[in-house]
């Protein structure tokens, strides 16, 4: 079977070298495309004079559309380069593509980038930093709110931009991680409780959640699992917060990594914050210090790095394993 080697040297080769900056000037990326799709799909689906069950049913088509879309030709390209090719070099082609699917490197540079310019530069900067990876107002966070916002991001994309995709690929390959890449894109576009998504964003937002319960949970573990490697780090207070503080976050998976990793570094995150002006009401991750600062943000990456790789090396030992059960 070769999703699982095809994900290991995806994961390999994306923590490596990333998605090349070049390549998106030239061709885009695949959330890019999906997001084209998306759009064009809301304003031609989702019409405001139309009943909410038909904006819901306008919902449902969007998001089989861009399954299909998002399936389909990336099922029929792992085939061909598996068929027409030898083995090792169709899996690495295939992998090769897949690193578009992933975001480890990237999710690491634009969190040490809040880092980095909340200690060179201050907290105007740390605010636009930051801006570039979370959606609340950034002019109402001091510089312990940034540094709670970017390691919530850290966390939770940890969940959405790695381990599932890469739990979607050693599932289904190629077009396994295509389809959730689409899915998760249409849930931070559409799947908002807004007036003009309510509807039309149900069937992306509940079917996101679904796919991602499993990887929220792994991700979860790994971040536990990398505290007991690390020193300073508490794997058991990890493990306390996770199971305490995840089932009260607003989100059914996002909790699971935020409150294991602020359980590890012995902080508390998330809680209110504020978007468009609007306080949101939300549970703390975590029982620790709430006062925070870049260092604790260069925390968080150590132990995202050690997460990282353990889940990397998960995959490994499972290629390996399948390689030789035959046998």
């Amino acid at each position: 079977m070769p999703n699982l080697p095809l994900t290991a040297l995806a994961l390999l080769l994306e923590a490596g070298f990333g998605y090349p900056q070049r390549l998106i000037g030239w061709i885009g990326h695949p959330v890019i495309w999906a997001g084209r799709l998306i759009s064009f799909l809301d304003a031609r689906l989702n019409r405001e004079s139309d009943r909410f069950a038909r904006r819901r049913a306008g919902g449902v088509l969007a998001v089989m559309v861009l399954l299909a879309a998002a399936i389909l030709p990336c099922a029929a390209l792992q085939a061909g380069l598996l068929a027409l090719l030898p083995l090792p070099v169709g899996i690495a082609l295939c992998a090769l593509l897949a690193t578009s699917l992933l975001a480890q490197r990237s999710l690491h540079e634009h969190v040490a980038d809040v880092a980095l310019a909340l200690e060179q530069e201050g907290l105007a900067a740390g605010r636009r930093m930051v801006s570039r990876i979370v959606g609340r107002d950034p002019e109402r966070l001091d510089e312990a709110g940034v540094a709670r916002a970017a390691i919530e991001s850290l966390a939770e994309n940890f969940s959405d931009g790695v381990i599932a995709p890469a739990f979607w690929m050693a599932v289904g390959g190629l077009p396994g991680a295509a389809a959730y890449k689409a899915l998760n894109t249409a849930d931070s576009m559409i799947g908002h409780r807004t007036a003009r998504h309510g509807a039309f964003g149900w069937a992306a937002a509940r079917l996101d959640d679904l796919v991602n319960l499993p990887a929220s949970r792994l991700s979860g573990l790994l971040i536990v699992c990398a505290a007991a490697l690390l020193p300073g780090c508490s794997p058991r207070a990890a493990w306390i917060s996770m199971w305490r503080d995840a089932p009260h976050h607003r989100s059914p998976n996002a909790g699971w990594p935020e409150a294991a990793m602020a359980g590890a570094l012995g902080i508390s995150i998330a809680g209110p914050r504020s978007y468009g002006g609007v306080e949101a009401p939300a549970a703390y991750m975590g029982d620790g210090r709430r006062e925070i600062d870049a260092r604790d943000i260069r925390a968080a990456l150590r132990l995202y790095r050690w997460a990282d790789a353990l889940g990397i090396a998960l995959v490994l030992l499972l290629s390996l394993t399948a390689f030789i059960a035959p046998a």
